[in-house]
C-alpha cells in the first residue's frame, strides 16, 4: 500500500514541478485539477515556494469542495498557506485565494465545467496545465473523451497529466475490475483503451501533437533517480515484490501537449530500458481444474511448497492462506493423492510433541528418501530472522493404492550449516559430485541482506557444509528464482535482482572432476526476465512456469528452453475454462513425466486495495503437445 500510494504521488509531482520549471519564464501559468477531491497538492506546492507566478484551480462535486473549504478553513496551517484572501467563494467558487480557487462541478457536464472555470477567471491564453489523477475513468467515455477534446482546442499552450488503470483482461486486472464494480464505481475506460498503446492513440486523436505514456514500473526504473529508489525501498521491512510490480503494471502515467515551446516532455527517461514488443507466442496451452473427487480444499494459499514425495502423492507445506475461515500463515500440511485418474486430498496428522512447523514462508522442500524431506529456510514475517532447518519423516508404507491418513514427524535440525539455511526466497537442488549427493542451497534474501547471491553445498547425510572448489562467472545474487537439477548440476533461471529489477539469465552449475563450474545458457530469442516462476526439466527441455515480469503486454505462461540448442519458445495458457482469475505467482507446480502433465497449486496475493486474491483449486496442463514438438 505505502509503495502502490507513493509512485502515484511521486509520478504526479514529478510532472507537475517539470510543467512549472519549464514555464517559469512566462509572467503567469495556471493549473487545473479535475477531480481534486482532497488533495494537497496546491499546499505543498505553496509551502516550498513553487506557485509564484502560478493559479490552481481545483474542481470536483459542490458537496465534496464544501467539505475541504471548511477543513482549510479551520485549519491554520492551510489558511495560512492560501493567505488573507482566502474567501467563502460565490456560486461555484466554492473558497477563493488569490492562486488558490475550489470551484464545485459536474466534470461530465462539460459546459457546466467551462462556466465554472471562467466564472472563477481561468486564462485560455497561458500555459495551462490539466491533472486527472484516476477521475476520467468514472466517467462515460463519450464525455471523458470530449473533456479531452476540449482542453486541446480551447487552450493555445496546453499540457495534460492523466493518471489510470490498465490491463484489465489479465488475473490482477480482472480483481481490480471487480473491486470497483462492487463499489459501484465502474472503471469506464478500460474496456475502449486497456493499455499504453490506446491511451496515446486516444490523445491524439482528440487534437494533441505531443503524448507520452509509461506504466508505473518503467516510471520507477526510468524516471526515479537511483537514490531516491534505494531511500524508498529501505524505508520499511518489505517482501511484496509481487504485489509491488503487478500494482505498478496496472497502472500508467500519460503527458500530453499542444503548443508549447519548447516541448513539454516529463518522461523522458534518466535510464534507458528496453521497450515492450508485441510477444511473439508458439501457441497457448489450456488450463482445466484438476479432476477431482468431492472437490478439494486447503489450498488457497501462497509462498507455499509442495513436492511429490511418491508416486501420486503431493505434499503441500506453509504459505499464507486462507485456513478455518481467516487469513494467516498456514499450520496445516495438505496432501493430494492420485486414484483412478482423480486426485483427492488425503489427511495429514502432524507427530510433533517438541517441534512447532513455525508457520514458514518462502522455504524449501527437498524429498531425499521415500521416507525423508528436508525443509531449509523460510520465514514468518520480513522483519524476522530467516527460519532453520527442519526433518520431515513420513511413513515407506504410505501407498496410493490404499489411502489413509499420513503422519508426518517434525524433527529439529541443528547441523553447523545452520546459519546458512537462515534465509528465504532461495532454492535447494540436488547436485551430485564424485558420487555424493548433496543439497545446493543458493540465493535467496534475509532480514538484513535484501538479496543474496552465496552458496553452500550441504552434504545430505549429516547436512554438513562441503568445501567444494566452483569456478566461473559469478552469477549475479537474486532471491525468487528457479532452480533444477540436471546432469548432476544445477539450472538458476531468473530471479529479482539487487536492483528490485527481474533477471533474465539461465546458469548451469555442471560438475567437473574437482569441482562445479558456472556457465551461462544463452538463450534466443533472450529470455523475458522474470521472477517467482517454477521450473522443471524434462527430456533436455527447462520448463519455466508463470510469475512476474515488467513484459506489461501480457502474463507469463509456459516458457519452455531447449538446453542444447538454446531456443527459447513461450507459451500463453488458455484460461477460459476456468471460472476464477488463475493468478501464477508464488504458486507451486509438480511435473508427472509419465502423463506429461504440470499441476499448478496456490498462487495468488494480495491485489493492492482490490482484495487478496488465492487460486481456489488445483489446475492442470497437458503439456504433451509442446513437449513433442520441440
Amino acid at each position: 500500500f505505502h509503495r502502490g500510494y507513493y509512485i502515484r504521488a511521486r509520478a504526479v509531482d514529478h510532472c507537475v514541478r517539470d510543467f512549472l520549471l519549464k514555464t517559469q519564464s512566462h509572467p503567469r501559468t495556471q493549473i487545473v485539477s479535475l477531480g481534486a477531491g482532497f488533495d494537497s497538492l496546491y499546499f505543498r506546492l505553496k509551502d516550498i515556494g513553487l506557485l509564484c507566478h502560478t493559479v490552481v484551480y481545483e474542481v470536483d462535486f459542490p458537496n465534496v469542495t464544501c467539505q475541504k473549504a471548511a477543513l482549510i478553513r479551520r485549519t491554520k496551517e492551510l489558511s495560512a498557506l492560501v493567505g488573507d484572501t482566502g474567501r467563502e467563494g460565490l456560486g461555484v467558487v466554492t473558497f477563493s485565494g488569490e492562486d488558490y480557487k475550489l470551484l464545485g462541478a459536474d466534470l461530465s457536464e462539460l459546459s457546466e465545467l467551462e462556466r465554472a472555470l471562467e466564472e472563477a477567471g481561468l486564462d485560455k491564453d497561458i500555459p495551462t496545465l490539466f491533472v486527472a489523477e484516476v477521475v476520467l475513468t468514472y466517467m462515460e467515455n463519450h464525455r471523458s473523451d470530449a473533456v479531452i477534446r476540449w482542453a486541446a482546442e480551447r487552450f493555445s499552450r496546453v499540457c495534460f497529466l492523466l493518471y489510470e488503470q490498465m490491463h484489465p483482461e489479465d488475473a490482477f486486472g480482472r480483481v481490480m475490475q471487480q473491486h470497483f464494480s462492487q463499489m459501484n464505481s465502474t472503471l469506464h475506460s478500460l474496456a475502449q483503451y486497456p493499455d499504453c498503446e490506446a491511451q496515446q492513440r486516444r490523445f491524439f486523436e482528440e487534437g494533441w501533437t505531443e503524448c507520452s505514456v509509461m506504466d508505473m514500473n518503467e516510471f520507477f526504473t526510468c524516471c526515479t533517480p537511483e537514490d531516491e529508489q534505494k531511500r524508498v525501498q529501505a524505508l520499511e521491512p518489505f517482501d511484496e515484490y509481487e504485489e509491488w510490480h503487478l500494482k505498478c503494471s496496472h497502472y500508467f502515467v500519460l503527458t500530453a501537449s499542444k503548443g508549447m515551446e519548447p516541448s513539454w516532455t516529463p518522461l523522458l527517461p534518466n535510464a534507458t530500458v528496453p521497450r515492450d514488443g508485441p510477444l511473439g507466442t508458439a501457441g497457448s496451452i489450456p488450463a482445466a481444474v484438476c479432476p477431482t473427487r468431492s472437490g478439494i480444499s486447503g489450498l488457497r494459499r501462497y509462498g507455499h511448497r509442495s513436492v511429490l514425495i511418491k508416486p501420486n502423492v503431493i505434499l503441500t507445506t506453509g504459505g499464507f492462506g486462507e485456513e478455518d475461515g481467516r487469513h494467516c500463515r498456514m499450520r496445516n500440511f495438505h496432501v493430494l493423492i492420485k486414484q483412478a485418474g482423480c486426485w483427492k486430498a488425503g489427511s495429514v496428522r502432524k507427530e510433533s510433541p517438541d517441534k512447532r512447523w513455525d508457520e514458514r514462508l518462502y522455504h524449501t522442500v527437498s524429498c531425499l528418501s521415500n521416507s525423508l524431506a528436508l525443509v531449509v529456510g523460510g520465514r514468518t514475517s520480513p522483519s524476522s530472522p530467516g527460519l532453520g532447518m527442519l526433518w520431515l519423516k513420513f511413513p515407506e508404507t504410505c501407498s496410493a493404492l490404499e489411502p489413509e491418513d499420513i503422519t508426518l514427524e517434525l524433527v529439529s535440525v541443528q547441523p553447523a550449516a545452520e546459519p546458512a539455511a537462515l534465509r528465504w526466497r532461495h532454492s535447494t537442488t540436488e547436485v551430485t559430485f564424485k558420487g555424493e549427493k548433496y543439497l545446493f542451497l543458493y540465493g535467496g534474501r534475509s532480514a538484513l541482506e535484501p538479496v543474496l547471491g552465496d552458496w553452500c553445498f550441504l552434504h545430505t547425510q549429516d547436512l554438513s557444509c562441503a568445501a567444494i572448489p566452483v569456478e566461473g562467472p559469478r552469477p549475479e545474487g537474486r532471491h525468487s528464482h528457479s532452480a533444477c537439477s540436471w546432469k548432476g548440476g544445477a539450472l538458476i533461471a531468473g530471479g529479482l535482482g539487487a536492483a528490485e529489477q527481474p533477471l533474465g539469465s539461465v546458469f548451469f552449475l555442471r560438475e567437473l572432476e574437482h569441482g562445479f563450474q558456472w556457465q551461462a545458457v544463452e538463450t534466443h530469442p533472450p529470455l523475458i526476465p522474470r521472477y517467482s516462476h517454477t521450473a522443471h526439466v524434462h527430456d533436455g527441455k527447462l520448463l519455466l512456469v508463470g510469475g512476474v515480469w515488467f513484459h506489461s503486454s501480457s502474463v507469463p505462461g509456459i516458457t519452455v528452453v531447449d538446453l542444447i540448442t538454446g531456443l527459447c519458445m513461450d507459451y500463453t495458457i488458455n484460461v477460459e475454462h476456468l471460472e476464477w482469475p488463475l493468478m501464477l505467482h508464488n504458486h507451486s507446480s509438480v511435473f508427472l513425466p509419465n502423463e506429461k502433465e504440470l499441476l499448478l497449486i496456490g498462487g495468488g496475493g494480495n491485489c493492492f486495495s482490490f482484495g487478496t486474491h488465492l487460486n481456489p483449486e488445483p489446475v492442470s496442463l497437458s503439456l504433451g503437445n509442446i513437449l513433442a514438438s520441440h
